[in-house]
Formats: structure tokens, C-alpha cells, sequence
């Protein structure tokens, strides 16, 4: 579904990643790794927000384009950090922005928007706030309603929940395993936090400076590490987590 085909991205002199070769398929995939280490990058390689300087980018058989993006996009749907909303529309309209551009008629808006409220656990009433008026969990949920609204079958989730306090990212993070479960969700997620990628992973992708250093279930590596660096990378997370360990019931 997903491949990287000796995929690098450069700005400037500064090649942020390096020749990457890197193939994902159905479940949760989680990009780990430190600050600078590539994980958003390939996210936005994956969006077309950013062009490869050399190798390929493939979604489902078909290389991204400047000619095939735009299908493509209809297939995705992407959680940027913090959300992202427009501040001057409604949060309603904000979720609703790529089905009116899809060109879905007002019956079939509403209807989708009262399925997201109940599966995000959003107060309805909310949706006719603007942004500044919500919490940081009602804006990370709306920011999720917004991909989720035209059903796409991968969806990309960039430090989703990094910017919440403790007790609303634990809710919120029990509530997004639970959606991406219910759906059937593919799913392509980037943190840096260790205990996020042990709670959500089917398959780890750690990287560093720009280059995969290993890959795998979270037990690979912490019980194979394939590098020092996944040692250390791991020893510095601080908290207890099991690892591969997932809520009961989880897939």
C-alpha cells in the first residue's frame, strides 16, 4: 500500500532524509524517533506537501504526482500537529471543508457530521465554536473528525497528541485506538514518545538523523535492538510501558 522507493528530501545543502527505502501495509505503523529525525517528512512525502528530490513515493500502486495527488488525496485523510484548524471558520465548517470541496450536498454533510460527533465523543453543540473557543482535546477531536470525513482508507496522524495535558492525551488516546479499531483504520502515525508507539504500533519504524534504523514490533527492539541508538533511545524514555503491550481487547 505504502512504499518508499530510495526516497531522500533535501532543502538546500541540508538532506533532511536520507536514500530511504521503506514498505508499510494494513494496521498501525508508528514513525519514531527524536526531533530532526525524518518522521514528519515522510508524512508530508506521503500527503504531496513535499516532493521527493530523488526515488519515488507510491501509494497503492500509483507514484505520487503532481498529475495524481489530487486522486490520491481523496484516499487520505492527515491530522497535522495541533490540529491545524482555520481559526475564522466553525469547527463544523472546518470538518466539513474537504466534503463540500468533494462537492457532497448539505444532507449528506450533516448526516457525516453527526456520525463523527458520536464516534469522536464530541458534543454536538460544539461543532458552532470557532477554534480560540474550544479545549485542546475538543480541537484535537475536531481536527480528527476533519480527516475522517470523506472515510479514508489511510490515514496519517502527525504528533496528534502532543500538545495535550496528561489526563486529556490519555483519554483521547484510548478513544483514538478505539476509532482506528472500529474502522479498520490503516493507519501511518508519527511521536517521538515511546509509550505512544508501544500503545498504538502493529509495526515500529525507528529512525534518526534522517535514516531508518530499525523496524519492527516494539518488542524487536527492545528485545533485538539492531544499534546502540535504539538502546539509549529507548532507556531515555522515561515511565513504565510494556513492551508491545496493548489495552485489553486491542487488536
Amino acid at each position: 500500500m505504502i512504499e518508499l522507493r530510495d526516497v531522500s528530501k533535501r532543502y538546500g545543502d541540508v538532506e533532511v532524509l536520507h536514500p530511504t527505502t521503506l514498505r508499510l501495509g494494513r494496521g498501525v505503523s508508528v514513525l519514531l524517533g527524536p526531533s530532526g529525525s525524518g518522521k514528519s517528512t515522510i508524512l508530508r512525502l506521503l500527503t504531496g506537501l513535499a516532493t521527493p528530490s530523488s526515488g519515488e513515493v507510491c501509494l497503492w500502486g500509483q507514484t505520487v504526482s503532481p498529475g495524481t495527488i489530487g486522486s490520491l488525496r481523496r484516499r487520505l485523510g492527515y491530522v497535522i500537529q495541533e490540529g491545524g484548524l482555520f481559526p475564522h471558520l466553525t469547527a463544523a465548517d472546518n470538518v466539513a471543508l474537504a466534503a463540500r470541496y468533494f462537492g457532497w450536498d448539505e444532507g449528506r454533510v450533516n448526516a457525516r457530521l453527526v456520525e463523527l460527533c458520536a464516534l469522536t465523543h464530541l458534543p454536538a453543540d460544539v461543532l458552532a465554536r470557532y477554534p480560540a473557543q474550544l479545549s485542546g482535546g475538543q480541537r484535537q477531536r475536531v481536527g480528527l473528525m476533519r480527516a475522517l470525513m470523506p472515510g479514508p482508507e489511510l490515514l496519517l496522524l502527525d504528533e496528534p497528541l502532543g500538545a495535550l495535558d496528561p489526563m486529556i492525551r490519555a483519554e483521547l488516546r484510548a478513544d483514538l485506538l478505539e476509532i482506528v479499531r472500529r474502522l479498520g483504520q490503516t493507519v501511518v502515525l508519527v511521536t517521538h514518545d515511546l509509550a505512544e508507539a508501544a500503545f498504538f504500533a502493529d509495526r515500529v519504524v525507528l529512525l534518526r538523523d534522517g535514516g531508518v534504523v530499525q523496524q519492527g514490533t516494539m518488542a524487536d527492539l527492545v528485545e533485538r535492538p539492531a544499534d546502540p541508538f535504539v538502546t539509549r533511545f529507548i532507556g531515555a524514555q522515561s515511565g513504565p510501558f510494556v513492551p508491545g503491550a496493548r489495552p485489553e481487547g486491542a487488536r
